[in-house]
């Protein structure tokens, strides 16, 4: 059995799943992340931070979804070769700008969540260690 329990929530400009973006990072929008009250301590020292990586549970995701059609696109693909939110396992990933921190809220650029999503986990982004410059993968994978 896997237990993830949330430690907070997005409050973002975007009620409807039409409303999102395709991918948070293309466009200005700011969001912000809520941490519940007994999470607020592990914040100490994210002010340090340019951008965090952060774990979000897509609530509203078609679990039984294994083929998505990126956007731009005609052909399926098999979920785990796109971004699609709906997956067996809805797990969000972005890579955000860390804009300022006011106690227990974060008001972050790129996270593409609709408003009332759980944040699972946050994390310091490293370009030393996660940026891969010679990667490569399928330009529409969203």
């Amino acid at each position: 059995m896997i237990e993830c329990v949330p430690i907070g929530v997005i409050r973002s400009p975007y009620k409807r799943r039409e409303e999102a973006p395709r991918q948070g990072r293309l466009v200005a929008a700011t969001s912000e992340i809520h941490l519940f009250d007994g999470y607020v301590p592990g914040l100490q020292g994210v002010e340090r931070c340019s951008h965090l990586i952060v774990l979000y549970w897509l609530d509203r995701a078609d679990r039984r979804t294994l083929f998505a059609t990126p956007p731009g696109e005609t052909g399926e693909r098999g979920v785990f070769a796109t971004r699609s939110p709906n997956r067996p396992n809805p797990i969000g990933f972005a890579v955000v700008d860390l804009l300022r921190r006011d106690g227990p809220v974060l008001t972050v650029r790129g996270l593409d969540a609709l408003d009332g999503t759980p944040v699972l986990d946050i994390k310091p982004y490293s370009a030393a260690i996660d940026c891969v410059p010679d990667a490569s993968a399928v330009d529409n994978a969203a």
